[in-house]
């Protein structure tokens, strides 16, 4: 496959430390050069390759497509504006785009919304060139326009690095699963946590959505569907799109095992059922969502003298469960790092944290 690749030149005397740091944070990326001067790290979305000589650092980044040599470039510009605070010098030469929207950008528009259950809202939009969101990831981040302006879309700067529209066209950012996917009819479906009680943004969107509202959208990225013949799946209701996704490409030959917390009996919705698959819900029953400790309790009480060698555990819910988990999975089961993954969906008390609403 012909890949896509960038060069910067970068002159700071201060640019090698901090790229040295990039390097060690992802050390287990890092294929040997076999030269001293010169290193190379092989990542999800793409390769990184750092040279250093007495015109200073170039850096190569090459990706498979465009989305992903942008992510390749985001990744530098945002390590060295994190640890720098500025990206000046930063700019890129090759294929991809310097400005201008981002490849990885789509205005979608809002078809239809359709009440699951008493905490979740399914909501559809269409939208144009939707194939590249049928791989590379299960989400994608929603951009929410400030409600009664014109929506002013997020632009790509010379850096690499997203230029965010401020102050009154400010977006709200929250990220997202694409539950389900039509290339060519042309929409998608992502479903909606409600919080009754609560203000949440993406909450109210979804709840007073009417056909034709617009919103943007960026990605995909995040992991995609495991590779494993045996497959553990736990989460709370803001993993149960993922969860549901993940169910519907898991192959007749693999094993797929679900434990998923919600409120009650009600929140249960529709999912895909097989001879391989099993789905156990947990009910909280009234107590707050992330202090139950049902998904944890619920790992503790498995027989490990039964569980498959060849388990793949991959998990999402609030951030107190994530903590204990992955503890659990690491720590108590000893599963190495390649065969689980738990992530924080939503921590309680912040917003805009990363996961559904």
């Amino acid at each position: 496959m012909v890949q896509l690749s960038a060069q910067t030149l970068i002159r700071n005397d201060a640019t090698r430390a901090v790229m040295d740091r990039l390097r060690a944070e992802h050390s287990d990326c890092e294929i040997d050069s076999g030269t001293t001067d010169q290193w190379e790290l092989r990542m999800h979305y793409g390769s990184l390759r750092a040279a250093f000589g007495d015109g200073g650092m170039l850096i190569r980044v090459a990706a498979q497509d465009e989305t992903c040599l942008s992510y390749m470039k985001m990744i530098v510009a945002g390590h060295i504006a994190g640890q720098l605070g500025t990206t000046n010098g930063l700019r890129w030469q090759g294929d991809g785009r310097d400005t201008g929207t981002p490849v990885f950008f789509r205005e979608i528009t809002l078809q239809s919304s359709t009440r699951l259950s008493p905490h979740m809202q399914r909501v559809r939009f269409s939208g144009p060139d939707l194939g590249r969101f049928a791989h590379g990831g299960l989400h994608v981040r929603l951009l929410l326009p400030p409600a009664g302006r014109q929506p002013v879309w997020p632009s790509m700067g010379a850096d690499g690095m997203i230029v965010w529209p401020s102050g009154e066209d400010a977006l709200t950012v929250r990220v997202y699963t694409i539950r389900a996917l039509d290339v060519a009819g042309g929409w998608l479906d992502a479903d909606f946590v409600l919080h009754p009680g609560t203000e949440t943004p993406a909450a109210a969107f979804a709840q007073n959505a009417r056909a034709g509202d617009v919103i943007g959208m960026i990605g995909p990225g995040g992991g995609g569907v495991p590779e494993a013949q045996n497959l553990l799946l736990v989460g709370d209701d803001t993993a149960l799109p993922a969860i549901g996704r993940i169910l519907e490409e898991v192959p007749r030959s693999a094993r797929a095992e679900a434990l998923i917390e919600v409120d009650g009996p009600e929140d249960r919705i529709v999912l895909t059922e097989g001879e391989n698959i099993e789905i156990t819900w947990l009910y909280r029953h009234g107590r707050e969502a992330g202090c139950a400790g049902l998904l944890p309790a619920a790992l503790r009480e498995r027989d490990q003298q039964a569980r498959p060698d060849d388990l793949f555990v991959w998990a999402g819910c609030e951030f107190a469960d994530f903590r204990e988990i992955r503890r659990i999975v690491r720590k108590e089961w000893g599963l190495p790092r390649d065969r689980h993954l738990v992530t924080a969906y939503w921590r309680r008390g912040a917003q805009g944290g990363g996961g559904e609403e």
